[in-house]
């Protein structure tokens, strides 16, 4: 059986998205996409509801894109935070000690706030890293992940790819095509013999006023 997993997703709880559950379930349904990495910016308690109530329609893996020094991770499979503001090396480790997957988003798109190239480098050398995106759905030239999937090559990492969706109707725009998998680790050799798929898909966001549930714990 073959799984589209949308490897980078963003809700209401990422800080510069205001995506609802609703809209994100729309989204899923126009893709047909059967499992999304929700990837908040610095916060799971999104993707840990989402995740337990079954309300997209599709298989929920909790992740979250952390801000480092030096740029951003990615940590996939999650049970706890990652705090803000970590070296690359701590906010990897701490990833690695919830069994999840390191996944490194958007390399070498200087408009992505991607992972400085000498910090990929330390993390690669160190075997902490686990996935590189190859295809982002908001990296608008092609060179930028033609580079990311050469470098995925280079270091035997495996190829990941992911939306970046900021709005429903972009999720999809970039996917993982894999076999079925029950935890991380069977995620990531599905991923290391799967294939990606998609392009840029980036639409404006026009300003309009709304209003968007709270994301505050009750």
């Amino acid at each position: 059986m073959a799984l589209k997993v949308d490897m980078h997703v963003h809700t209401m709880w990422s800080g510069d998205s205001t995506t609802t559950p609703d809209e994100l379930a729309a989204g899923v349904a126009a893709s047909g996409v059967d499992v999304v990495c929700i990837t908040d910016h610095n916060a799971i308690r999104g993707a840990v509801e989402l995740a337990a109530s079954g309300a997209l329609g599709c298989r929920v893996i909790v992740g979250q894109e952390v801000r480092t020094t030096a740029g951003e991770v990615i940590g996939l499979f999650l049970t706890e935070r990652i705090p803000f503001g970590l070296k690359p090396h701590e906010a990897a480790t701490h990833v690695r000690d919830q069994g999840g997957l390191v996944y490194i988003p958007h390399p070498f798109d200087p408009m992505r706030h991607c992972l400085e190239v000498g910090a990929l480098r330390r993390l690669v050398d160190g075997g902490l890293v686990d996935a590189i995106e190859v295809i982002n759905g908001k990296t608008s030239l092609d060179a930028l992940n033609a580079e990311a999937a050469s470098f995925a090559r280079e270091f035997d990492l495996a190829a990941g790819a992911g939306s970046d969706a900021h709005v429903g109707e972009a999720i999809g725009a970039a996917y993982a095509v894999v076999g079925d998998f029950t935890d991380a680790a069977s995620f990531l050799t599905a991923l290391r013999v799967g294939a990606t798929e998609g392009g840029h898909f980036d639409p404006p966001r026009p300003w309009t006023p709304r209003i968007v549930p709270s994301t505050k714990s009750h």
